[in-house]
């Protein structure tokens, strides 16, 4: 099944309220409410990587662990059997404000966190990068 194949992901998240939330080595950070993406891959297997992320009984493991236990998944976005993950996180910090250090310990990228304010992440240049919309509901 595509899902359980490996590849590159886009939660797009919702924040409600203002938030300051310890981020494991990254530290007290300010989230301000609204949208944002989170892009991450799963070599091995989408499904379990983003069930994973859905879950709200996990331990605390990676960035995005930190900012779930307050944000919700309102989308999710994917490309299977490719490791696009930093283009991806490349062509959104042309668009939505980087958080800076945020979910890219493992690369150079200055940041695979988006903050994409009061609007939706942008559909057609997803859309445009080859991945797919689905809800949050198909994964788990």
């Amino acid at each position: 099944m595509e899902m359980d194949a490996p590849g590159t992901y886009v939660l797009e998240l919702e924040l409600p309220s203002p938030a300051d939330i310890a981020v494991g080595a990254l530290g007290m950070l300010s989230f301000a409410p609204g949208v944002y993406a989170y892009v991450g891959s799963a070599m091995n297997g989408l499904r379990g990587r983003i069930a994973r992320h859905l879950r709200a009984d996990k331990k605390t493991h990676w960035h995005i662990d930190y900012l779930l236990r307050e944000a919700t998944v309102t989308q999710v976005w994917h490309v299977v059997r490719e490791q696009r993950e930093c283009g991806i996180a490349a062509a959104l910090s042309d668009r939505c404000k980087g958080v800076a250090g945020f979910g890219c310990s493992d690369c150079r990228c200055r940041s695979h966190l988006f903050f994409c304010g009061g609007m939706p992440v942008l559909s057609r240049e997803l859309v445009g990068l080859g991945l797919t919309a689905s809800t949050p509901d198909a994964w788990r």
